[in-house]
């Protein structure tokens, strides 16, 4: 029997507004147009291939971090909600990604940690370095795509944001701008590790972003 080579980990970084989900959703489809065997997993994903118990259990720990009532958040603090997402990455990674990687199958990963690492390393209450340590052990990523954009290009697209992408730090546009820009510098710092490219995604069109990701993809990961 033969062993089907192991697929690519390819995950998406950015700031919020910068098109991250946009640019994997199109990465996925068109990797499948292609002809190679690609799947897109998001914050959601909780499918466990052939397991419904697996994937009823992963389920109610996305309900848990994802779709909880936002009036318990503050209520939990900081660190509760560092655990509280390390286990879901843990429990995504371990069940979901793995197997995909392990069978062949390229994943294009949307909301990947480390905007989780940036935001705790921008929040002055959890220890520096303490969420670098607790998502340390996830698989690593063949390529990041690092796409690049000021935060008030980022405001602009989105048009309106939520109490989260401010840091909670205010309801104002200056309070999105303020704390994006820690989170930029922060994932900037990550940007350095091998595996990392950068994309300048000011001003351009999906279309464009995708031919540049593509571009990226074909000499470092043999994709044609």
């Amino acid at each position: 029997m033969t062993v089907p080579s192991a697929g690519r980990l390819i995950t998406v970084a950015g700031i919020d507004g910068a098109g991250k989900s946009t640019l994997a959703a199109a990465l996925h489809s068109a990797l499948n147009n292609a002809g190679h065997d690609a799947v897109l997993i998001g914050k959601h994903t909780t499918e466990v291939p052939a397991d419904a118990a697996l994937s009823a259990y992963l389920d109610s720990l996305n309900a848990i971090v994802y779709r909880r009532d936002q009036t318990v958040g503050a209520a939990c603090g900081e660190h509760y909600w560092l655990f509280a997402l390390a286990a879901w990455y843990s429990l995504q990674d371990r069940l979901v990604i793995q197997p995909a990687l392990k069978a062949g199958t390229h994943v294009i990963l949307d909301n990947s940690h480390h905007k989780i690492i940036a935001r705790y390393a921008a929040n002055p209450s959890v220890p520096p370095g303490l969420a670098r340590q607790v998502f340390a052990h996830l698989t690593s990523a063949d390529l990041v795509l690092f796409l690049r954009i000021s935060p008030g290009e980022a405001l602009r697209r989105k048009g309106g944001f939520t109490p989260l992408e401010a840091g909670r730090t205010g309801h104002t546009g200056d309070a999105f701008v303020s704390y994006q820009d820690d989170v930029s510098a922060r994932l900037r710092e990550q940007a350095g590790q091998e595996g990392w490219v950068p994309i300048d995604v000011t001003g351009l069109t999906p279309g464009s972003v995708l031919d540049q990701a593509l571009a990226s993809l074909a000499p470092r990961l043999g994709f044609t």
